[in-house]
């Protein structure tokens, strides 16, 4: 049996549990049955909340901590609850959390389920992630509003899959933390942003893995692998696809022919190009052009 005290509420306090007749619809409708929200709230300095569940909650919860502290044990294990920290909770596993007596937590929460429910917990399982601080992002917050302003009101399904299709957003920023962050960051000035930015400028060049070494003063097998380990091709891999990428921009949009495009690529050899074309793009570049023009 669940065991739920709000004593008195807390002021601000806000909450949305959607009726199962609405469930029932986000389960089948095409785009919400991947993911979509159930309950969703803020609770801001939740004196006294208290919540355990012996048996778990039939979905996935997010719990994101902005101030304050409270205590979170799943499965046995305690967690200490901290400002810009955020948990992902199981489904049907059993959990208990509290606000701190002297110094309640403030927390936005959110059950989720969906077909894609469990591969998002453990793609967030997997991060290792969850104990990571999330800087406060007021982004973050007024997308939380905008979807809790649309199911405390509006039940038209458009704007029930828009909400969810928010929520899917809203729970990726943290899941995939890092890379969000990366996004937000500015990193545009990291090294591996500068290796792109140089092969895109120079795709009508033959390049080699030390030519690109030696223009950064770095070894190649150290490029190699940073390079590898963040965009999940090798340097030459990469190259020769944004020169296919590009090549298909000639084949669209000029009257080039495919032996003057594989020149402008770099290519001396017209047919090893054809070949490479074909490799990344899936067609020879004839076909391609001639599928633009069908």
């Amino acid at each position: 049996m669940d065991n739920y005290t709000l004593k008195d509420g807390f002021m601000g306090q806000k909450m949305i549990v959607l009726p199962e007749s609405i469930k029932t619809e986000l389960t089948t409708n095409i785009i919400t049955k991947n993911f979509y929200i159930t309950d969703i709230g803020y609770y801001p300095k939740a004196n006294f909340h208290h919540r355990t569940r012996k048996k778990g909650a039939d979905e996935f919860i997010l719990i994101y901590c902005t101030e304050g502290q409270g205590k979170l044990t799943i499965a046995g294990e305690q967690i200490l609850v901290l400002p810009n920290r955020f948990y992902v909770i199981p489904k049907r596993t059993a959990h208990k959390y509290s606000a701190d007596e002297l110094n309640p937590w403030s927390i936005y929460w959110m059950h989720f389920d969906g077909l894609m429910a469990q591969c998002l917990f453990d793609r967030y399982r997997s991060n290792n992630n969850k104990y990571e601080i999330v800087p406060f992002d007021s982004g973050r917050i007024e997308q939380f509003n905008q979807i809790f302003h649309i199911l405390s009101s509006d039940y038209v399904m458009p704007r029930l899959e828009y909400a969810n299709i928010l929520g899917l957003n809203f729970l990726t920023s943290f899941v995939f933390l890092e890379i969000d962050r990366s996004l937000h960051l500015n990193d545009r000035n990291d090294l591996v942003d500068d290796i792109i930015d140089f092969l895109t400028n120079n795709l009508d060049k033959s390049l080699k893995s030390d030519d690109i070494a030696k223009e950064f003063n770095y070894s190649s097998s150290y490029l190699f692998n940073l390079f590898k380990k963040r965009t999940g091709y090798s340097l030459i891999h990469f190259f020769n696809l944004k020169k296919s990428q590009k090549a298909c921009e000639y084949l669209n949009y000029t009257d080039l022919s495919v032996k003057e495009i594989s020149f402008k690529m770099g290519f001396e050899d017209p047919l090893y190009f054809s070949r490479l074309f074909k490799k990344y793009i899936g067609v020879s570049p004839k076909a391609y052009k001639a599928k633009q023009t069908n």
